[in-house]
């Protein structure tokens, strides 16, 4: 095959697969509804199985339900018979994936979930296939024929069923009014996660890491804390440690241009007395968004009486994974 033949063929897969896509909006219907209203009320976990292929559609969809607020895993229909069935409680929903609706380990396990009495959900191809007919809820996921030229491999069949799958996932999602901040706590290692959930307080230099100076310090004296303290500024604060005003790498470079005496000029003389200031319990996502909309690089961390509790810049924030 040449270049343009293979564009072509990857053409014709991606407007197979739309296809079958398009064609499963009709089946958005009273089974879909009762599915959702299945897994809605489950007081315990929503069990997703399936073999081969539809199998890795359904460990994605276990994935996406357990993410998005409705607890789920995935449990292998061979290992089911032997042994793992027990992982499967009356309080449970079943999701079943199966193209054929025929799978042997699938309908092996179907007597005894109905023994257990759970509910099952059947995704299938064939809505006459027995895992579909011993289904409490049957959502036909089936398409016109797969985006393989032999119409063998599953492409455009797990395509459906994982787009089905996202589908229930995100009506529960809107159901059980799960937000943004939700998603954060089951995602703390992520981005998402980080800026949602990381406090100031987490990542601030605070104690002797927090750089400060009194009323009556010689520029000179500022500008050595500034450096020791890495943060291009420092804080002026009272003998309480109140903070009275803020000098920067900025104050002083204007300063220093207007040809002052550093070694004779105090801090007073040049400080922002009415600085920007944040408290530890605010999301560090929002120290980056006042950091932004006031074209600072760093904020000084106060306590309700304005009292020095640390400091922050933009370095910290990249570090933390907020920016």
């Amino acid at each position: 095959m040449n270049d343009n033949e293979l564009r072509r063929m990857g053409v014709a897969v991606i407007e197979s697969e739309i296809r079958g896509l398009q064609g499963l909006i009709p089946r958005v219907d009273g089974n879909f509804v009762a599915a959702c209203q299945y897994m809605l009320a489950c007081k315990g976990r929503i069990v997703v199985t399936g073999m081969g292929k539809s199998g890795h559609i359904g460990s994605k969809i276990a994935a996406t339900l357990a993410s998005t607020g409705s607890p789920a895993f995935f449990v292998h229909p061979g290992e089911a018979s032997h042994g793992d069935l027990g992982m499967i409680t009356p309080t449970d929903v079943v999701v079943a994936l199966s193209n054929s609706g025929e799978t042997d380990e699938l309908l092996t396990i179907l007597p005894l979930l109905k023994r257990i009495g759970v509910p099952l959900i059947a995704m299938t191809g064939n809505p006459a296939s027995r895992l579909a007919r011993g289904a409490s809820v049957h959502i036909d996921v089936s398409v016109e024929s797969e985006a393989c030229p032999l119409n063998l491999a599953p492409t455009s069949s797990t395509t459906a069923a994982l787009a089905m799958g996202d589908a229930l996932a995100i009506s529960l999602l809107e159901a059980r009014g799960f937000t943004a901040e939700d998603f954060a706590m089951s995602h703390p290692g992520g981005r998402l996660g980080r800026r949602l959930l990381l406090l100031i307080d987490d990542i601030m230099h605070s104690g002797e890491r927090a750089p400060r100076v009194s009323p009556e310090t010689k520029l000179s004296k500022a500008v050595l804390e500034m450096t020791r303290k890495g943060l291009g500024m420092t804080a002026v604060v009272d003998d309480a440690d109140h903070v009275l005003g803020l000098i920067t790498d900025g104050d002083l470079r204007r300063t220093l241009d207007h040809q002052v005496d550093v070694h004779t000029t105090e801090v007073t003389e040049i400080m922002t007395r009415h600085c920007t200031t944040v408290q530890p319990h605010m999301l560090a996502a929002e120290a980056l968004r006042i950091m932004e909309e006031k074209k600072i690089n760093g904020l000084l961390v106060v306590d309700e009486d304005q009292k020095l509790l640390g400091a922050l810049n933009m370095h910290d924030l990249l570090r933390a994974g907020v920016v």
